[in-house]
């Protein structure tokens, strides 16, 4: 298969996809983290309109998260949050793509589009950590999960808020927002 993955520079789903045989690609603002020659930096709107077989977007969440609403009113108000829904949106309506897959996690596209097709844990795929992420799925089954671990550890902040210990030691979003390896094999293997 030919596969693009929208919006991801970790290369962790681009390489599960190339290690079982399919042309698969990334694309990013920013250059892969694995310097890799099958990673496309800028724009990816451009790259919609090639002929691929499976399209998996992970559209940027910073204005559409759950987790970020004490901003939302002001990110309503200068279109910030507007600009997040129609990129995402770009990737729900690619009617020429048979297989296309739209990550991100809990936020406001349930309301706003409609409501995930599956939503998956890390813990449920070999990686023993807690993150609730929403899969859209058009042309493809949901993802069986593959190894069920331990939750991991959590984090009890001083006023009382549970986090996940991963997440509360990681202040960088870009270490948030990768991919755990074992949902990116299970992608690979399934979807593949």
């Amino acid at each position: 298969m030919k596969v693009l993955v929208a919006c991801e520079y970790s290369g962790r789903v681009r390489e599960a996809f190339r290690a079982l045989g399919h042309e698969a690609y990334s694309c990013d603002l920013v250059e892969s983290d694995d310097s890799s020659p099958y990673h496309f930096v800028g724009d990816v709107t451009p790259h919609l309109s090639n002929d691929w077989d499976m399209i998996i977007a992970f559209p940027p969440c910073t204005h559409l998260a759950v987790s970020g609403a004490k901003h939302f009113a002001a990110k309503i108000a200068d279109g910030r949050q507007q600009q997040g829904i129609d990129f995402f949106m770009l990737f729900a309506n690619l009617d020429h793509v048979d297989k296309v897959v739209i990550e991100n996690p809990v936020g406001i596209m349930s309301k706003k589009w409609r409501k995930p097709d599956q939503i998956i844990q890390p813990w449920q795929f070999g990686d023993p950590f807690q993150k609730s992420t929403c899969l859209w799925l058009k042309g493809v089954p949901k993802l069986e999960p593959t190894d069920i671990v331990d939750k991991g550890e959590f984090y009890i902040s001083p006023t009382g808020k549970k986090l996940p210990r991963w997440y509360s030691d990681n202040k960088s979003a870009k270490v948030r927002s990768m991919t755990f390896q074992g949902i990116a094999n299970a992608m690979a293997s399934q979807w593949g």
